[in-house]
């Protein structure tokens, strides 16, 4: 034994579901990313865009980065707008525009951000 013997987990749970009926609990998996002049959300669901973009943009502007590319894809434009709409009122963003066609064009937004000293 795990030297837990007196422990027991419980058959049931206090709603009547017993254990094996219960749904899988997902765990939140940190994951640290380099921070470079460049974020590609391709690999990120929508639901982790608004923390991940927000925590990217404050670790750039903390490490002095002046422009970052942010690529959402082209697609039906839902990523770009939210990332617009983040980007309009996050305090680091200086201003923002679509990216040169070599960069990603309409599928990427070029950031500036605002110095240290101007937050």
């Amino acid at each position: 034994m795990d030297g837990n013997s007196n422990v027991r987990k419980p058959d049931v749970f206090h709603d009547g579901e017993k254990e094996n009926d219960s749904l899988p609990v997902e765990e939140e998996l940190v994951v640290a990313l380099p921070i470079e002049d460049s974020l590609d959300l391709h690999t990120f669901s929508p639901k982790e865009i608004k923390p991940l973009v927000e925590e990217y943009l404050f670790q750039c502007q903390q490490r002095e980065f002046r422009e970052v590319r942010i690529i959402h894809g082209r697609g039906t434009g839902t990523q770009r707008n939210i990332v617009r709409s983040l980007l309009a009122r996050n305090p680091y963003v200086a201003e923002f525009k679509d990216a040169p066609p070599e960069s990603g064009g309409w599928g990427a937004t070029i950031v500036m951000l605002k110095p240290k000293e101007f937050i």
